[in-house]
């Protein structure tokens, strides 16, 4: 019973972290997407029309030079307003560079698609309202997956040409510049780094841009740690208590074992490590349970959520071998810490009482 509390503990301690690690991604990788990690931009004038920089800065060599800066896109992002039959919605038109999609062929998210009604090879009319009112007749080439639902602008993807061509620009132009950084890149440094190299656009990070999902993450990281804590106590004491029994069962050995000279540190040791083998092929089992859960949510999205609370419309996991591997060495460290308690019950027996009474 004492192996299947710790696989049972085990399990939930993996989900946790790969779940954790899941949301952490997913929503990085969507607001990567969005906004890039960190954006450099004109300052806002308050003209009708957008402003535009340079596609290559003179700062770019130094920027790519940067400890964890993997790249740098230049895009054209225009607010439109999208019309089939009655239905009217806000979107944002984004032109990125090499989508492999024909001139006027744009990608639409899902929702969109659902809210107009629109399927691959439909015409979507958009109208983006400027100095004076222009009209594009779009072509939609794909109907892709929201990453992640932050607001109701939604995300329409086309041509960087297009949409240098719509605002009257050169392919030397672009309203923005979008910075990816690596994984453990920390965003916000490099951001103040980025700014003082580009001290003459406006430099932005994600996590300044959308605040409450990334404090929505740190909760959840918290979140995390107290599970981790509290399944490692409760298979602790699952495990004491079950070292326990298996000291008054075998009370009359213990008490033969002294007599033999058998001292109380290494009676403990020997059922210590009786435990933890239980200990490991509990947690064996459990991780196994937990990779396969993991394998069939990531694959099927079996367990949904509603975006309006968590902004992805499943549970995203991902397996981090790392942090599994460090999850399982903190808990079974923990485990075995509490296994020592059983041990002194130990020098409490006496072993012409237990010899006596065998």
């Amino acid at each position: 019973m004492a192996a299947i509390a710790i696989a049972v503990s085990f399990f939930v301690i993996i989900v946790a972290v790969a779940v954790s690690s899941g949301f952490r991604n997913e929503i990085r990788e969507g607001v990567a997407a969005m906004t890039g990690d960190v954006s450099i931009s004109p300052f806002p004038s308050g003209a009708d029309e957008p402003e535009s920089l340079p596609v290559h800065l003179e700062e770019e060599s130094a920027i790519l030079s940067l400890p964890g800066v993997k790249d740098i896109t230049p895009v054209v992002v225009r607010a439109g307003i999208v019309k089939n039959g009655d239905t009217v919605h806000g979107v944002m038109v984004k032109g990125v560079p090499s989508t492999g999609r024909e001139s006027l062929e744009v990608s639409i998210p899902q929702r969109l698609s659902e809210i107009l009604g629109l399927q691959e090879g439909d015409d979507l009319t958009t109208y983006f309202v400027g100095e004076k009112l222009r009209v594009r007749k779009f072509h939609i080439a794909e109907v892709h997956r929201d990453l992640v639902e932050l607001d109701d602008n939604l995300l329409v993807y086309a041509n960087l040409e297009d949409m240098q061509r719509l605002c009257g620009w050169g392919e030397d132009r672009a309203s923005s510049l979008e910075i990816r950084l690596s994984e453990s890149a920390d965003q916000e440094l490099l951001a103040l780094e980025i700014g003082t190299l580009a001290e003459d656009y406006y430099v932005s990070s994600s996590r300044r841009t959308y605040p409450q999902v990334f404090d929505w993450l740190h909760l959840l990281d918290f979140n995390v740690l107290i599970i981790l804590i509290l399944m490692t106590v409760v298979a602790g004491f699952n495990m004491v208590s079950g070292l326990l029994i298996m000291l008054l069962r075998n009370i009359s050995t213990v008490g033969t074992l002294k007599t033999l000279g058998m001292d109380n540190r290494s009676i403990g040791r020997l059922f210590v490590r009786i435990g933890a083998r239980a200990v490991l092929k509990g947690m064996l089992i459990g991780n196994a349970a937990a990779l396969l859960f993991c394998l069939l949510q990531g694959t099927t999205h079996l367990i949904p959520l509603d975006p309006a609370n968590y902004f992805v419309s499943w549970v995203p996991v991902r397996v981090h071998l790392l942090w599994i591997l460090g999850a399982d060495a903190v808990a079974f460290l923990g485990i075995l810490l509490l296994l020592w308690i059983p041990s002194r019950v130990i020098a409490r027996i006496d072993p012409a009482r237990t010899v006596k009474a065998d």
